[in-house]
């Protein structure tokens, strides 16, 4: 299992005093306002910052750091990544869980056919989509619903399927 989840990518500054914009790539923008800390992963370095101040600003996140208070002091940081600890994450509800957990787990058919790898989520609004890349090359797009994803066990690392009519005629 994933043991970090990126949580957003710094865009860039914001104003003087070391502020800086960040696109949450996480499904609840506003959990940056219970975190504590995030690890920056930066091209040639890790570190670990503690969160002074969170905003909201249309699509992005107003964070401030402690101990940055310039903009000189934040600007080598745009494109970074914010990282955090699986501890951390927002708790799961049954039968949800983290898309980084999901990708590469074999897909099994119910009659036990292994049918390919899970290579990405897809998140539609109406359901998720799982994106199967076959064993053949082909990529198929399985619905997320209870008719078609049957199980999914993290341990065995598989998820299992009904292969709805006319799905693998395409």
């Amino acid at each position: 299992m994933v043991s970090e989840f990126r949580v957003g990518v710094i865009s860039s500054t914001h104003g003087i005093r070391g502020e800086v914009k960040v696109f949450p790539t996480t499904d609840n923008p506003d959990r940056f306002k219970d975190l504590k800390q995030v690890t920056l992963h930066a091209k040639r370095e890790k570190r670990t910052l503690e969160l002074e101040n969170v905003r909201f600003f249309k699509q992005f996140v107003i964070v401030k750091f402690k101990g940055i208070d310039d903009i000189n002091d934040i600007e080598p940081y745009k494109g970074a990544e914010l990282w955090i600890d699986r501890e951390q994450a927002v708790p799961l509800e049954e039968g949800e869980y983290f898309i980084a957990d999901l990708i590469g787990l074999a897909v099994i058919t119910e009659e036990g056919e292994r049918l390919g790898i899970l290579k990405d989520v897809l998140q539609t609004g109406a359901n998720d989509v799982y994106e199967v890349q076959m064993e053949h090359g082909k990529t198929i797009l399985l619905p997320v619903i209870d008719e078609c994803v049957l199980d999914v066990d993290l341990e065995k690392g598989e998820v299992l399927v009904h292969v709805m009519d006319g799905l693998l005629d395409l």
